[in-house]
């Protein structure tokens, strides 16, 4: 495994809303940092974090390698997806810090955009460590 394979796979796993597949891409003790200060160690966690992909719809991933030696590599990603419940809505509004921007009862929950850098290494033919910096907002 290298940066694009890992990449497909990433994408892949995330518009098809897998835990399970995105959790394979990763050694046993893998780790994802989904921010700079949480991680998510072992496939169990990996799979338990990855399911709140399952509150999106309509996910699109775009991804360009941006470095690749072969045991590490560098990619920026862009992904958007439709909020499917109020309940990922508040998850993401947690995340940025940013609030929840104001709605009126009954109004449609938004599409989101997301921006990020992701940095792996490999070993093995499999993700030791992943690490990911992020930003997002409902798109315009």
């Amino acid at each position: 495994m290298n940066i694009d394979t890992f990449m497909a796979g990433y994408q892949v796993a995330w518009q098809a809303r897998d835990p399970a597949m995105f959790a394979a891409l990763f050694h046993e003790d893998g780790q994802y940092h989904n921010t700079p200060f949480q991680v998510q160690t072992g496939r169990a966690q990996l799979a338990e974090y990855w399911r709140r992909v399952q509150l999106q719809e309509d996910v699109r991933v775009t991804y360009e390698v941006l470095a690749d030696d072969g045991a590490a590599g560098i990619a920026h990603w862009h992904v958007t997806y439709q909020v499917a419940s109020q309940e990922l809505f508040q998850i993401w509004a947690r995340s940025t810090g940013t609030g929840l921007p104001p709605r009126q009862p009954g109004d449609p929950l938004p599409r989101m955009v997301l921006d990020g850098v992701l940095r792996a290494h490999f070993a093995q033919g499999l993700c030791t460590e992943a690490r990911i910096w992020w930003h997002s907002m409902p798109q315009a």
